[in-house]
């Protein structure tokens, strides 16, 4: 039986001693302080670990199904689910205007993170909700609003949403679904989607889709798409939600992972719903959601590695093999071997540099949001943007990588559906592809965020890390971590100086080395900023965030000069080859 346990005295150390939470709340005019922060992560965590761990693995095996037109998760998902509105999480952080609690972000995405530990494919229903929530705020009408928004941030009620078509995965100006309106404010939407997460379940309450569609007057192309509200119930004559709508799930995808997540084909005939915001400007609104999901799918992948990292270090400390290095004992547990505590600190250099990362981003988020000074917002707004293609894209990468990591430490026994590591690794596996490809996050980054402002706002982040980097290096026991830093984030500088403008094959070529250059650079300053932190303290857990620093630092770091080299190499070696040679 797998256990998990929470990363409470890391997330401590992160909001008290590296990103200054106190001070971040105070300019906020937020109440929320360390105690407050640290009970309800304590809480999430045993929530995560007590009551949707235990259903990960049979979850796992059963898989939902389609009885009936219906879908049927596993057991104990419904009542998980049920218990899981009740407490109050669906609303952690979500605006008090709409019955939210209005908590710090960064509780939510850290929350997001124990769940992708403990049970992926329950995290994705309220994630999936959760930008269901922030699409309708940001768009919708008031009076859309004042019907459909508090149900689903209480969790009464569940989000879904549905892009993808068959024929138009990720160029979406393809799409064919239509919506015809129905002289009485509504429209009747058809059409197929396919890949619907969370698209019907057995958990009670509606199912809110956000589906996007074309309009009869609709240009062709992105510019003619439209973002329609259509639920799975509607009101009836009493203004209760009884009465179906001509929605249905044509079959669940066969999926190598999150098998207890109902991924749908999703059948619209002539469904009645609504317009969220202005005809033919669906896609703007639905980027409201999509971006809130991709930091959430960043976060699923360093939870994955955290939750795969568990398991590894406890079957390392308990597996005897081999003898031990001076040769005097035999067996031993593997975690004496070199080659096994390499696999480790490699998830673990991972795991808690994006802890920290992401920590740093969602508290970005929270100053976006109601920082009382406009500039500070737009500051904080432009942050975000340019980190969430390297969050979603570098972690669920580094997420996929450290679960194969954490699997390997099992030997054989990894391989074996018994010990669960398997299930990481085809669960991790999604994330690099949902809510736009890691190679698309790549495009954007390179070819949107980096020009935005004129390119200032990544010279202002370039500038930010130098500043903390040369901080660190005057502390003691952060030097090394904040030197090899630094010459990184030089290299960096070089390279996105470098980048040509407006020639998409050299860009394409480019992309994904840089992103993943970006993002080493990011934790390695965020490794700078724990090493410096750490080195007031005199605890063990202190002085194993150095040790771990060094070993970012030393194994790797380096790989920034090799991703230079492959971005210098350009598109020439990839593009030579002619596509009838392949």
């Amino acid at each position: 039986m797998q256990t998990y346990v929470p990363p409470i005295e890391d997330y401590r150390f992160l909001l008290e001693e590296v990103l200054g939470f106190g001070e971040a709340m105070a300019q906020l005019g937020k109440e929320a302080d360390i105690d407050l922060a640290m009970a309800v992560l304590e809480e999430a965590g045993r929530f995560c670990a007590q009551v949707v761990q235990p259903l990960n693995r049979e979850g796992d095996e059963q898989g939902s199904l389609l009885i009936d037109g219906a879908v049927r998760t596993p057991p104990g998902f419904a009542e998980a689910y049920r218990s899981f509105a009740d407490a109050g999480w669906a609303a952690l952080s979500a605006s008090e205007d709409h019955g939210g609690q209005g908590l710090p972000f960064v509780l939510q995405l850290w929350f997001d993170e124990m769940l992708s530990a403990t049970n992926l494919a329950f995290g994705l229903f309220p994630g999936l909700t959760r930008g269901a929530c922030e699409a309708i705020a940001a768009h919708a009408s008031d009076e859309l609003k004042s019907v459909w928004l508090e149900p689903l941030v209480t969790g009464e009620w569940t989000g879904a949403m549905a892009l993808t078509e068959s024929g138009a995965g990720s160029d979406l100006a393809l799409l064919r679904a239509k919506a015809v309106p129905d002289g009485q404010g509504a429209y009747a939407v058809s059409g197929t989607k396919i890949f619907i997460s969370s698209g019907d379940h057995d958990f009670g309450g509606n199912i809110v889709h956000l589906v996007l569609a074309r309009l009869p007057d609709a240009p062709s192309g992105v510019k003619g798409i439209s973002l329609f509200l259509v639920p799975k119930f509607l009101q009836d004559g009493q203004g209760d939600f009884t009465v179906r709508n001509a929605l249905s799930v044509g079959a669940l995808e066969q999926k190598m992972g999150i098998h207890a997540q109902p991924t749908c084909v999703m059948n619209y005939d002539g469904a009645k719903g609504w317009l969220v915001g202005e005809p033919h400007r669906g896609l703007a609104a639905m980027f409201t959601m999509m971006n809130a999901e991709r930091l959430m799918v960043g976060i699923q992948g360093l939870g994955i590695a955290g939750g795969a990292y568990q398991q590894a270090v406890a079957y390392a400390r308990e597996r005897l093999q081999g003898r031990s290095s001076d040769g005097t004992r035999s067996p031993v547990p593997i975690i004496e071997h070199a080659d096994v505590r390499r696999m480790l600190l490699q998830v673990r250099a991972f795991v808690e540099g994006g802890r920290a990362l992401a920590g740093w981003t969602a508290l970005q988020l929270d100053a976006a949001r109601s920082h009382p000074d406009a500039a500070e917002r737009a500051k904080a707004d432009s942050l975000v943007a340019l980190l969430t293609p390297v969050v979603k894209a570098a972690f669920t990468d580094f997420g996929f990588e450290s679960a194969v990591q954490a699997q390997q430490v099992f030997g054989g026994h990894g391989y074996i559906r018994e010990w669960g590591m398997e299930q990481f690794v085809r669960d991790a596996r999604i994330a690099q592809i949902y809510e736009g490809t890691n190679g698309i996050q790549a495009m954007d980054l390179i070819g949107r965020k980096l020009a935005m402002d004129g390119g200032a706002v990544v010279t202002g982040f370039f500038d930010l890390m130098e500043a903390d980097l040369a901080q660190a290096a005057r502390t003691a026991g952060a030097e090394l971590i904040a030197e090899h830093a630094r010459e990184a984030l030089e290299l960096l500088r070089r390279a996105t100086a470098g980048l040509r403008d407006g020639d998409i094959d050299a860009l394409g070529a480019a992309a994904v080395d840089y992103l993943r250059l970006f993002a080493l650079v990011a934790l390695g300053w965020m490794w700078a900023r724990m090493a410096a932190a750490a080195s007031a303290g005199d605890t063990p857990f202190h002085a194993s965030k150095t040790l771990v620093a060094n070993f970012f630092a030393t194994r790797i770091l380096p790989q920034a000069k090799g991703l230079v080299a492959s971005i210098a190499a350009g598109e020439e070696p990839i593009m030579a080859l002619n596509a009838d040679a392949f």
